[in-house]
């Protein structure tokens, strides 16, 4: 049993290119255009160049953080793409933007396509990770769900979801376990409640003092929450 709040409003998540499938040979072959400009193409033959390029590279190397939606956006991809092999690496925001940094840094990108939290997506656009371009897909999606750059976007929400507050039912009865938030602030769970110092953790104190107010989290506080930091031990 689980009692949620609907933070879905509040949190957004990202999806960007780093860089697309497209080699730098057969684009010079096909058009005198870099890369860069082959990620803002609108030309009828767009298409047909991503997917050659794509047969020649063989493989999208998808970072991500969201471990539940991997696997079958992969499956998905692979089955429209079969000359394309997704290889997917999932980890936590924090280390997914050092592992991307200490990539551009080197000068060797891995990563063609990332998605991660809204912060961190900041992070990578503010030290110009991020490749502008342009997708058919994007004309799903409202324009507040964009950053856009001059032509086409940097990055965009791709998803909401909603964080739930849950407890052991293996120490708590279901009729003992907490209701609505508001009943955390119960003395009896004083040094008994966790909360993930991930990425997770930080976007839901942020919700909760748009939501319940400064106050209510400072008495929350005064509870002896425990940080865990990775979000599966909270």
């Amino acid at each position: 049993m689980r009692k949620k709040e609907s933070l879905g409003a509040l949190i957004g998540f990202l999806a960007l290119s780093v860089a697309l499938l497209l080699s730098p040979s057969h684009a010079a072959q096909s058009k005198p255009m870099t890369i860069a400009e082959l990620t803002l193409y609108k030309g009828t033959d767009r298409e047909k160049i991503l997917l050659e390029g794509a047969k020649k590279e063989g493989q999208v190397v998808f970072y991500t953080s969201n471990t539940w939606v991997a696997g079958p956006v992969s499956q998905e991809f692979e089955k429209k793409y079969p000359f394309v092999k997704t290889n997917v690496w999932r980890s936590d925001s924090k280390a997914l933007l050092k592992r991307l940094t200490e990539e551009v840094t080197a000068g060797r990108t891995i990563a063609d396509v990332v998605e991660t939290s809204p912060e961190y997506m900041t992070l990578m656009l503010r030290d110009k990770m991020l490749q502008e371009h342009v997708s058919p897909e994007l004309s799903a999606y409202d324009d507040e769900a964009k950053v856009k750059g001059k032509t086409g976007v940097y990055a965009w929400t791709n998803r909401e979801i909603y964080i739930s507050l849950g407890f052991n039912s293996k120490l708590i009865p279901p009729a003992e376990a907490p209701k609505s938030i508001k009943d955390y602030l119960d003395p009896k769970w004083k040094g008994k409640m966790s909360i993930a110092g991930t990425t997770t953790g930080i976007q839901w104190v942020g919700a909760m003092i748009d939501t319940m107010g400064r106050e209510f989290l400072e008495k929350l506080a005064a509870q002896d929450i425990n940080v865990q930091n990775i979000s599966g031990a909270a």
